[in-house]
């Protein structure tokens, strides 16, 4: 079985759940997970765990990630996207101009509320909205906070646009297209994304399904698969002293004394939730989570 982390080229047409369907088949290993949903209209970078990675699965959800994305001004759908049904389309009035659309958009750099659109996977009373969406109904939606770091690379030719997004976890792109639509009073619908960045891991990295397939012909798909521990490098890190190892080998509880900083730390606990990387010799196999109460360090996830 392979362990580790690979970054996925997802075309357009997938979904994020056939690109994985798809590796099982290719790697021949039932243990894949994907680490954010992709819309099948979407292209991009999909970081895909392997065995023992799929522990990181929920962790690497959590992370920031950066997209490049265009819209349409004047159009509406009832996906926020150009594969919906439309529900307007009409001429930008001419107040809307570019210094106007560049002010918007820049407004949203910040935290704000977003409404998440009816097409997504958001569950109310136990039920997908695009379920409910796809039966005509539609259910009021609560605002959930998001934050847009950055809105760059901003190009303007009305009613089109680009621009490239980094963004926290939860963020529609979506529906930020939507909002800035709103905003300047026309509407306006995405019409094209790619994930650009996830982790560090890049776009220009990232592998297609059928490069994957040859890679594994050619026997050099182990060069591409990044160990457990690269998605960790937040975490400081600390090696278990030899007489003390039977411990972390069993799962146990660790005392400080029991470790030694592998790297120098650069991040303090605060930040990161007391969570520490733990390795014994020069092999990973845990984080651990500092415990106040007990002062000492509790299990938070093995790899052994």
């Amino acid at each position: 079985m392979i362990d580790g982390v690979i970054n996925v080229y997802k075309e357009a047409g997938y979904t994020s759940f056939d690109v994985v369907a798809k590796l099982r088949g290719i790697l021949k290993q039932k243990k894949i997970g994907h680490t954010g949903t992709l819309d099948p209209m979407a292209e991009g970078v999909l970081m895909v765990c392997l065995g023992k990675g799929t522990k990181l699965v929920d962790m690497i959800t959590s992370g920031t990630k950066e997209y490049e994305a265009s819209m349409r001004l004047g159009l509406t759908t009832d996906t926020e996207d150009i594969t919906g049904n439309i529900l307007t389309n009409s001429v930008v009035d001419s107040k809307v101009n570019d210094d106007l659309v560049l002010q918007v958009i820049n407004g949203f750099v910040g935290r704000y509320n977003q409404i998440p659109p009816m097409y997504s996977a958001i569950k109310k009373d136990g039920k997908k909205l695009y379920e409910y969406a796809r039966s005509g109904i539609e259910i009021e939606r609560e605002p959930r906070p998001v934050e847009i770091f950055s809105i760059d690379d901003i190009r303007i030719n009305i009613p089109d646009i680009s621009f490239k997004v980094h963004c926290s976890k939860g963020t529609y792109i979506r529906s930020l297209c939507r909002d800035i639509g709103e905003k300047l009073g026309c509407g306006g619908t995405l019409t094209g994304l790619t994930r650009s960045e996830v982790h560090g891991f890049y776009l220009k990295d990232s592998l297609k399904l059928s490069d994957i397939e040859r890679l594994r012909d050619e026997n050099k798909l182990e060069e591409y698969i990044f160990p457990v521990d690269t998605l960790l490098t937040k975490y400081d890190s600390y090696r278990i002293k030899d007489k003390e190892s039977k411990f972390l080998l069993n799962g146990n509880k660790l005392q400080e004394n029991q470790l030694e900083l592998k790297e120098k730390s650069l991040r303090s606990d605060d930040e990161n939730c007391g969570i520490i990387r733990v390795y014994y010799k020069e092999e990973f196999l845990a984080l651990y989570q500092y415990n106040h109460t007990e002062n000492n360090y509790k299990p938070f996830k093995m790899f052994l």
